[in-house]
């Protein structure tokens, strides 16, 4: 007796919607629509756009979230009945929060909320492309090693601007006069702002260089050319150079951590579904073998 072919059962569903999902042209209609709502946004900034085409923007607003939705369905049914794995990914929650924002039967009272969730939809840029997924991944990474450079760098700022309050405080009060104006001089001095000028009125002195005392303070000026050339030279190679290479350190080091961190989930992430197409491969086989002996006992009988 020659044995049938039993033909297999249809690809789950989830497995569909999951090609789906992953295809590039759902990825790439889903990026449309985030650039369309970004777009719908600015629009609505001029009152005359939003006064003659206020249905038409309204309607394609509409339009807009019911795609999200759709997408938002989707990415949970790929996972069947195991769907709040969709909530496993943070970027998947931060979509949704968005969504359902922008769903809520608001009331006037919150319309600057449904304004708020609006403008966040173009955030969802952040989530379509996988290379800015890896960028804002990479400085959340790197905050805690920032923030010891932010202390750095405002103990930096601390020393320099005493220093700064006692030896430039009587010949230019307007920028050292105390110490909040001698941190805020400093900082414009580590944006390379104007701080040649600066320098030059202590090097020279403030009555040569016409400064306008606009302090209550007295002001008695008096040159300091190697001091002011030391003190301005020093601080500004360690407040840019030093700290901006720091900064850049950091950063290129927590990219590539975050970059091996996403190929080790990608590997195992390909180990999982290999495993579970496996598991689904034998779960076919032992069905069809089990409708197989369910027939010949059938034609025993």
């Amino acid at each position: 007796m020659n044995a049938r072919t039993v033909p297999r059962e249809p690809e789950p569903w989830p497995e569909r919607i999951g090609r789906l999902v992953d295809s590039r042209p759902f990825r790439g209609g889903v990026l449309a629509v985030i650039i369309l709502a970004a777009v719908l946004v600015g629009v609505e900034t001029y009152p005359a756009a939003v006064e003659r085409h206020g249905g038409a923007l309204r309607t394609l607003d509409r339009v807009v979230v019911g795609l999200f939705v759709v997408e938002a369905l989707l990415k949970m049914a790929r996972h069947g009945r195991r769907f709040h794995r969709y909530f496993l990914d943070l970027w998947n929650v931060f979509d949704f929060v968005i969504v359902v924002v922008c769903v809520l039967p608001l009331h006037a009272q919150y319309a600057a909320v449904l304004r708020l969730a609006r403008v966040l939809r173009t955030l969802r840029l952040i989530t379509a492309l996988p290379r800015l997924q890896l960028i804002v991944g990479t400085l959340i990474r790197s905050v805690p090693a920032i923030a010891y450079i932010v202390f750095l760098l405002l103990l930096l700022f601390y020393v320099y601007a005493v220093l700064g309050v006692f030896l430039w405080r009587d010949n230019d009060p307007v920028h050292f006069g105390d110490l909040p104006s001698a941190m805020l001089t400093l900082f414009s001095v580590v944006t390379l702002e104007g701080w040649v000028d600066l320098m030059y009125t202590q090097m020279r002195g403030s009555e040569a260089m016409g400064l306008v005392n606009t302090t209550a303070l007295p002001m008695r000026p008096s040159a300091q050319p190697v001091l002011g050339a030391i003190y301005f030279v020093s601080f500004v190679l360690l407040g840019t150079m030093v700290m901006l290479n720091l900064f850049i350190g950091v950063i290129v080091n927590s990219m590539e951590e975050t970059r091996a961190e996403r190929t080790r989930e990608k590997a195992e992430q390909s180990g999982e579904a290999a495993w579970e197409q496996e598991l689904a491969e034998l779960e076919q086989a032992a069905a069809d073998l089990n409708r197989r002996i369910a027939e010949l006992r059938r034609r025993r009988w």
